[in-house]
């Protein structure tokens, strides 16, 4: 019995061994890096090395190649609106972070492929979406850790900084605050749009609210659609159920074959298929 007894202890503690985990830090651990500048909002995530008493740049990062810019997996920078730097315009959306630290100037490099660990096997240069050039600048203290953010910040504008040992370099990353800032006002000032209008119809019309108020509001949509866009087959189709639910049949088959044309271009077959059994519906009354 006690052989039993201990047999089963041992497998127990196997078990408990088998499932544990060991944590250890990391060696160069992970940042993630959030900041709004203007009204754009630009994330960095990287893994910070630090020199631990080697010599960085020139050894450890030797000048004239292609860097990580960090450590493990590729140093990501994303943008929520575009932007520009020094004069070029970089689209909204997600980069790897790559430099060429040179003695006199650093290539900074926004590569559109974000999956590598490190360098990609072939580097390709239709995969650069903006490389910019920066002049270092030689700091009187020394950076342990690799520190990357978004600092100096104005409305239009904020710096990326690299820093590292004893040097620094700074990129200059213009943002379009006043352009959307001026759109936001625009939109707020001439009142409600074609979605806000659409949207308040379905509710009212979804709810029981007041269906005449339903049939103004989308009425609205219609009219503020887009001059030389089709009228959106999902508004026409709203449109003719509010009509139909008042009375309309007459004005609901009409619009609900507008709807149906447009489901029809747009290649949508639910709504073509709602809309024809709609329209046979309606035509028996």
């Amino acid at each position: 019995m006690k052989k039993i007894v201990l047999c089963v202890a041992i497998m127990l503690c196997f078990i408990t061994v088998g499932n544990a985990q060991i944590q250890t830090p990391l060696v160069s651990p992970k940042a993630v890096v959030e900041q709004m500048v203007g009204l754009t909002d630009i994330k960095i995530e990287y893994y910070r090395p630090s020199a631990r008493g080697r010599a960085v740049y020139g050894e450890l990062v030797p000048f004239g190649r292609v860097w990580r810019t960090g450590a493990n997996n590729n140093t990501l920078i994303s943008f929520s609106n575009d932007v520009k730097i020094g004069g070029k315009s970089l689209k909204a959306g997600e980069y790897a972070l790559y430099t060429q630290p040179k003695a006199d100037s650093w290539d900074i490099i926004f590569y559109t492929d974000t999956d590598n660990w490190g360098l990609p096997e072939k580097w390709e240069e239709s995969k650069e979406a903006l490389r910019a050039t920066v002049k270092p600048e030689f700091l009187n203290r020394k950076v342990e850790t690799l520190t990357i953010g978004i600092n100096n910040l104005d409305n239009d504008f904020g710096y990326l900084e690299i820093a590292w040992e004893k040097t620094m370099v700074a990129l200059r990353i213009d943002v379009p605050t006043n352009e959307i800032a001026m759109k936001s006002i625009e939109k707020t000032m001439s009142g409600p749009g074609q979605a806000e209008y659409y949207a308040a119809a379905q509710y009212y019309y979804q709810t029981g609210g007041d269906l005449n108020k339903a049939l103004t509001w989308v009425n609205a949509a219609v009219e503020k659609n887009e001059t030389g866009k089709d009228i959106p087959y999902y508004i026409l189709r709203q449109k003719s159920l509010i009509q139909a639910k008042l009375g309309d049949t007459k004005g609901a088959i009409e619009t609900a074959k507008l709807s149906l044309a447009a489901a029809e271009k747009a290649n949508n077959q639910d709504y073509v298929k709602m809309n024809k059994d709609s329209i046979q519906d309606w035509s028996k009354k």
